[in-house]
């Protein structure tokens, strides 16, 4: 080979894989959904519609490993669509692996909807998480076949019988403690946004034992239990509210139950002690689209209603996308330097 043809074919190689000459986009504000219901925009609102619409993010690009295309805004706030469940874990891998971004500044955003724990708060309701459990990796029993003085067949790996604290090497962290500085910034940013009341009206004289089920929603601090085994009920949620209070050693309190958290958060810390993001700055934020047990003597049938989504999808933006654009407008601080740190 000739070196006219040698150069022609570097040339052509270089002309054919532009991705592998564009410097990667510094992304400020990573924005996580797990599911749309139809398109980004235009039809029947999922987690997303509402960031792909109203920031705006247009421009849509392709991720390996990510079923649906990403979108990004021309300020810097790229949104996601991870999938649910476990597809979260393997779309925040592809996404944090992918040459075509710079993520090593970038904040989180998980704003999804979830079950609320009636004792925390009502339908529509907001819950910044101090900390993040997971409940994958239990041991479990038929809760027919319990032994003497056991109320729950499910307990941590490393322990011998439930409301013990375990241990899971190899498997997971469980608990993830997110940046207080940066919780308690979002937080006071946050707490006096009016939410929609509506789906909670419907609903209130079923809870008549719970207080803060009778109250409108509100923005408050409230801790994430994630696992993709979708779980519901009054002894299951008393199951929650334990296995929170036990691997938080009883600094953290059961209000949201969701399916991705725990994949999300064990991800970001791992790639986080390499160095490819700063795992200081993860926000979750999840808010209520139904109640994770039944209404007072209600048989504990798992039940969904259009407005509670609706209600929970409205709250996620009208709740994140403050804390969103304060981080975009303060780029050139925020860049190098939480908000959450201390002067």
């Amino acid at each position: 080979m000739g070196w006219r043809s040698w150069l022609a074919g570097g040339l052509m190689a270089l002309l054919m894989a532009p991705a592998a000459l564009a410097k990667p986009i510094e992304v400020k504000v990573v924005v996580l959904t797990t599911f749309e219901v139809g398109a980004d925009t235009g039809d029947a609102p999922g987690e997303f519609q509402a960031w792909a619409e109203r920031w705006p993010l247009k421009t849509s690009l392709k991720v390996p490993g990510i079923a649906r295309p990403v979108r990004l805004s021309e300020d810097g706030v790229l949104g996601v669509v991870t999938g649910m469940r476990g597809r979260a874990r393997e779309s925040v891998a592809a996404l944090v692996l992918s040459p075509q971004f710079d993520l090593s500044h970038a904040y989180w955003v998980v704003a999804g909807i979830a079950g609320v724990d009636p004792r925390q708060g009502a339908v529509g309701s907001a819950a910044w998480a101090r900390y993040v459990v997971d409940a994958d990796p239990p041991f479990e029993l038929d809760d027919r076949e319990l032994p003497p003085g056991w109320d729950v067949g499910i307990y941590g790996p490393g322990a011998a019988r439930p409301g013990v604290k375990g241990s899971a090497p190899g498997s997971s962290d469980m608990v993830w403690r997110l940046d207080p500085g940066l919780v308690n910034w979002a937080y006071g940013l946050t707490r006096d946004v009016a939410l929609p009341d509506e789906a909670a009206k419907a609903v209130r004289a079923r809870f008549a034992s719970e207080p803060a089920a009778q109250a409108p929603p509100k923005v408050f601090l409230g801790d994430a239990l994630g696992t993709v085994r979708f779980w519901h009920g009054e002894r299951r949620t008393a199951w929650a509210r334990d296995w929170v209070r036990v691997w938080t050693d009883g600094a953290g309190v059961f209000a949201m139950s969701d399916c991705e958290d725990q994949g999300v958060l064990d991800v970001l810390s791992l790639h986080g002690r390499e160095g490819r993001i700063d795992p200081a700055r993860i926000l979750v934020l999840r808010t209520a689209s139904n109640y994770t047990r039944e209404g007072d003597g209600e048989t504990q049938a798992v039940e969904f209603t259009e407005g509670g989504a609706r209600a929970g999808f409205e709250a996620a933006w009208r709740t994140g996308s403050p804390v969103v654009r304060a981080l975009v407008a303060g780029w050139p601080r925020y860049r190098d330097q939480s908000p959450g740190a201390r002067p």
